[in-house]
C-alpha cells in the first residue's frame, strides 16, 4: 500500500484505505466477521499512498482472545493486482469486439455446434428483417435458408464445424417479408480458449443487387 505500519495503525481501515465504491460491502464483511461469520476470497481494492489501486484477494477471519471472545478481524490476503488488471483488460477488449461485431457494416451471424443461431449482428437483422431476439436459438438452415440451398448450406456449416472453412459461398437468405437476399459468405470455424470447436461464424457481403443483375 505504501503506508508504513505507523501511518496505518489506529486509522479506520474502511474509510482510509478502501476505495469509495467498495466501502459499504467491505464494512459489511468486517461487521459479519465481528459476529463470527467469516468470508473467503473476497476481492478488495486498496488505495495506495501514491493513489494507485491494488487488488487483494482476502480471507476475513474472526479474531478471538483466550476466552474465545471476539476482539477483532484479521485479513489474510493475496495480491492479485496483475491478474485483476489483465482480466479487466480482457473484459474491456471483449466488450469492444462485441460492439465492433454488432455495429459492423457487414452481416455477421453465427451458429453453435447444434446449428442454432447464437450470433446475429445489427446488419444481419437489417437485411433479413429478423431481430436478434427473433433469430437467436433457432436453427439457421431450416429457418432462414431457402429450401433449394439447405442441403449445401448444411454441408458448408458441417464442414466448418469440423475445421474445414469455406470462402465466398453464395447464400440465399429468406427475409421476414419473404424476399430473398443474396449474401457472399465466409464460413469460419469458431473455437474457444482451449481451441475446441464451438460453432461457426459467417462474415458476409450483401450482393443482392449484383446477383439479381446476373440472373
Amino acid at each position: 500500500t505504501g503506508f508504513t505500519k505507523e501511518e496505518a495503525l489506529n486509522k479506520p481501515l474502511v474509510s482510509t484505505f478502501i476505495v469509495s465504491k467498495l466501502r459499504q460491502s467491505v464494512q459489511d464483511i468486517l461487521d459479519n466477521a465481528l459476529k463470527g461469520n467469516e468470508t473467503s476470497n473476497y476481492e478488495l481494492e486498496f488505495r495506495t499512498k501514491s493513489n494507485e489501486i491494488r487488488y487483494l484477494l482476502v480471507n476475513a477471519t474472526t479474531r478471538r482472545d483466550a476466552n474465545n471472545e471476539i476482539v477483532g478481524v484479521v485479513g489474510v490476503a493475496q495480491d492479485v493486482t496483475e491478474a485483476a488488471q489483465h482480466d479487466r483488460a480482457v473484459s474491456a477488449m471483449a466488450r469492444e469486439l462485441r460492439q465492433l461485431v454488432d455495429t459492423a457494416n457487414a452481416p455477421i451471424f453465427g451458429i453453435d455446434v447444434n446449428g442454432n443461431v447464437n450470433e446475429w449482428n445489427d446488419k444481419t437483422a437489417e437485411i433479413t428483417g429478423f431481430t436478434k431476439e427473433e433469430a437467436v436459438g433457432y436453427p439457421l438452415v431450416s429457418t432462414f435458408i431457402v429450401p433449394l440451398l439447405r442441403k449445401s448450406v448444411q454441408e458448408v456449416m458441417d464442414n466448418a464445424l469440423e475445421g474445414f472453412e469455406t470462402s465466398n459461398y453464395e447464400l440465399e437468405f429468406r427475409t421476414k417479408s419473404n424476399e430473398v437476399r443474396y449474401l457472399l459468405v465466409n464460413a469460419t470455424t469458431r473455437r474457444d480458449a482451449g481451441s475446441n470447436i464451438v460453432g461457426v461464424v459467417g462474415v458476409a457481403q450483401d450482393v443482392t443487387e449484383a446477383a439479381k443483375r446476373d440472373r
